[in-house]
């Protein structure tokens, strides 16, 4: 009787599942398109970016925190998984010192200097790729693939080209080291999914309508060929997998992360098809993470006594 009587603080719900362990499913997870980046941009060396920016950004929260005497959390793995998700979405021709200085900037500027995991009002990685863009456009717009340099296959079709969806469902095309292969990045989601580290709501909600909002207003209507191509393309399915579903950045409530869902898909259409660039998802999934608190305000439930309502 004593013990079904015993009081403790909150949380009262509580689960197994540690924050170690999410990062370290959502490495394994991202290892499917980081191992196919690595060999589809082999010329271009893609592994060394890849290496160079996950230690940064792992050494530059340890040196942060050790400096400002703070518990090191490197142990958590969120600085790698912050690391690697930069690195998936940089070109592989960028010049390492690029990549190191964007490591740093997510780790310092965006996580650390508002107070460490959980803090960080918006994701870290697209963050840091978003810095680098404005700084180094040049570099960061700069496209290689087997040696040969060009546009990627969604300026391609932006600008009315013809572009084989194929070869944008397996990879092999221009683009960033982990954003090329639709395949892999579903294993990648798949794995997550069985783990039960991400759910079906945010991504899900993302590109239905994504794909609403182009069939509508992209001039081909429900044509499956142009709806694949902007599925495969660019960033979107890293995006909606890996970077949309933050823990730290996106709603908690169910209702929320529908109408989250929702906000990015139709930010992601508005960029591809009415914006300069051919992409759009970092840009719509950061303006999102700054909508989070006030969707979670319209979302969230009222509790029994202050205005909710019955069960």
């Amino acid at each position: 009787m004593n013990e079904k009587l015993n009081i403790s603080s909150s949380p009262h719900v509580r689960d197994k599942m540690t924050t170690n362990k999410i990062m370290l499913y959502v490495l394994i997870g991202l290892l499917p398109a980081t191992i196919f980046g690595i060999y589809n941009f082999r010329h271009e060396h893609a592994w060394i970016l890849v290496v160079v920016t996950t230690f940064m950004a792992v050494l530059s929260e340890y040196l942060y925190e050790r400096l400002m005497h703070k518990p090191i959390t490197i142990g958590d793995l969120s600085a790698a998984v912050t690391g690697l998700l930069l690195a998936l979405n940089l070109p592989p021709t960028l010049p390492i010192w690029m990549g190191a200085l964007g490591s740093v900037f997510a780790i310092v500027v965006v996580k650390q200097l508002f107070g460490g995991l959980g803090q960080n009002f918006m994701n870290p990685a697209l963050a840091a790729r978003c810095f680098l863009l404005i700084s180094f456009t040049g570099r960061m717009t700069y496209f290689v693939y087997d040696g040969i340099t060009g546009a990627t296959p969604l300026a391609k079709l932006k600008a009315g080209e013809t572009i084989n969806t194929f070869d944008m469902m397996v990879g092999t095309i221009r683009g960033t080291i982990g954003e090329t292969s639709m395949f892999a990045i579903i294993i990648g989601a798949c794995f997550l999914l069985l783990m039960g580290v991400i759910d079906l709501r945010i991504p899900g909600t993302y590109i239905v309508t994504f794909v609403i909002f182009i069939s509508i207003f992209g001039g081909h209507g429900f044509d499956p060929q142009f709806i694949t191509a902007h599925l495969c393309g660019g960033g979107l399915m890293l995006g909606a997998w890996f970077m949309a579903t933050d823990y730290v950045t996106s709603p908690i409530t169910k209702t929320g992360q529908i109408v989250y869902g929702v906000c990015l898909g139709i930010l992601t259409g508005l960029f591809r098809l009415f914006g300069g660039s051919a992409e759009g998802v970092s840009y719509a999934i950061i303006i999102s993470n700054l909508l989070v608190p006030l969707i979670e305000k319209m979302t969230l439930p009222k509790p029994f006594g202050k205005g909710g309502e019955r069960v």
